[in-house]
């Protein structure tokens, strides 16, 4: 696959730079994006070890300019790319929707959503005149269950897949496909950027992440997967996916089953 070319959002660490590996390690070309220049430098110097020719750039997915000006250079450099992975996110806002404000919404819908939303318009074009490409677009399983507290990211996520889910049947005639990724907790930086009005959620969901079995590596393989057999949903989490389940076959019965486990949460 040494003619194949990768480019992925939010490189330089966390999920995005296992995907980065993942595909390295296949023979892919690889090109990161991140607004941290010095994980995306530490990055790059890992991904050369495998993919010689591998390189970073500095994107931020709120800046349309920074986006075109990737697909640019790709262009030059490569004549075009064939899987564009929107990974860039942040962990958004947790809190209760009285308590959150409308300048955090509106800071986590435009890097969660609208940085989706950009590179997909992005490269688009580019696809169509190539005559293929793929979508990775990273979601999460909050984007499926919608839990309590969650209100922006969840919305966020949710955003994402019925993007994606648009793109699939949209794109479909010009050979463009689509990944939509929705997994839950596994070992990361999310806590990071998350903003909180719940005390003690940073070292809970750091706890969370921790006790997964399931890491960034897994995620990343699926995902690869998902690129080989052109298949749309990636649910990694086998809990999450049997609750997506339920919701999707018992609406009813899946709202009861939150709305009781909020109540414990919040009695």
């Amino acid at each position: 696959m040494s003619d194949k070319r990768i480019f992925i959002t939010g490189g330089a660490s966390g999920l995005g730079k296992a995907i980065a590996m993942r595909f390295a390690r296949e023979g892919f070309k690889v090109c990161i994006g991140d607004v941290n220049d010095e994980r995306g430098l530490e990055a790059e110097a890992e991904l050369k070890a495998i993919a010689p020719d591998a390189f970073y750039l500095f994107c931020d997915v709120t800046k349309v300019k920074h986006l075109e000006s990737v697909r640019t250079e790709l262009e030059e450099r490569w004549g075009g790319v064939d899987v564009v992975v929107n990974n860039a996110g942040v962990g958004g806002t947790a809190g209760a929707i009285e308590d959150v404000s409308l300048a955090d919404w509106q800071w986590v819908l435009d890097v969660n959503l609208m940085g989706v939303v950009r590179g997909c318009k992005t490269f688009t074009p580019l696809f169509k005149q190539q005559g293929n490409g793929h979508f990775v677009n990273i979601a999460s399983a909050a984007g499926l269950l919608s839990a309590p507290m969650m209100s922006s990211y969840n919305v966020t996520k949710a955003g994402v897949v019925s993007l994606s889910e648009t793109l699939l049947a949209e794109l479909c005639t010009h050979n463009i496909t689509t990944s939509v990724v929705c997994p839950a907790f596994f070992q990361t930086n999310l806590t990071e950027s998350m903003r909180s009005h719940i005390g003690g959620l940073h070292s809970k969901v750091n706890k969370l992440m921790s006790r997964s079995k399931i890491t960034a590596e897994d995620v990343a393989d699926s995902v690869f997967h998902a690129y080989m057999k052109q298949e749309f949903w990636v649910v990694t989490h086998p809990l999450e996916r049997r609750m997506w389940y339920v919701k999707r076959f018992s609406p009813k019965g899946f709202n009861m089953l939150m709305q009781r486990q909020a109540k414990k949460l919040f009695s």
